[in-house]
């Protein structure tokens, strides 16, 4: 599979928003009709300072392009420019901020943790929120993921970058070992978001990535 990744603009969501959340809810296995209750969040995602995101191309023979699972992922310009190209992939974020929800979240579960009031300070003050970094399952396993997270990444100016992510107890899968292999540690571990009664983990790494490389051709 032939795949290159592009910036995607707030200005373009009307063309690469509905294939993205589609990419998103397959890949996380969620139920038909997600993509509806997350599309507003995604929206005002785009408006944060900071913001950022990176979709990554690839192209299916005519016959494909036709089937209704391409059609769900179908691209077009000024995205794509061509009628067979469709989003496998997706990756944004913007800049963590004192008055967001999930920085909230992250404050509260340190204190709990009982980590000192310098350290909850020094994490939550300058850093990169990877909100979603998705690749769809028929891309899996070719590295994409690695590309979309480190063009994502390419010259932030914040000190370092956080994300969450479920626990896994069966051991780690295709994104824990991303995580581990770019660099990501352990912030805060068994945290459990109101309203979700899944165990999430906190993860973080400095920035800039010094040790990792993009090939694909930019936009």
């Amino acid at each position: 599979m032939t795949v290159r990744l592009v910036n995607l603009l707030g200005q373009d969501s009307r063309i690469w928003l509905e294939p993205a959340l589609d990419v998103y809810v397959t890949a996380m296995n969620y139920p038909s009709g997600t993509q509806a209750h997350r599309a507003p969040l995604w929206r005002e995602h785009i408006s944060r300072p900071g913001w950022r995101a990176v979709g990554a191309i690839a192209k299916v023979t005519p016959q494909e392009a036709a089937t209704p699972w391409a059609v769900a992922r179908r691209m077009r310009a000024p995205v794509a420019m061509a009628d067979n190209e469709i989003l496998v992939g997706i990756a944004y974020g913007y800049r963590g901020a004192g008055d967001q929800w999930w920085n909230q979240q992250l404050r509260q579960g340190l204190r709990h943790a009982g980590a000192p009031t310098e350290y909850i300070e020094r994490v939550t003050a300058d850093y990169f929120e990877l909100t979603e970094l998705h690749v769809h399952p028929s891309a899996q396993g070719g590295g994409i993921g690695r590309h979309l997270l480190t063009r994502l990444l390419a010259d932030r100016p914040e000190a370092s970058v956080l994300l969450s992510t479920p626990e896994n107890p069966a051991g780690p899968n295709r994104a824990w070992s991303l995580y581990r292999q770019m660099g990501f540690a352990d912030v805060l571990r068994h945290f459990t978001f109101a309203g979700d009664p899944r165990p999430f983990a906190f993860l973080g790494r400095p920035l800039p990535l010094l040790d990792a490389t993009e090939p694909a051709a930019r936009r």
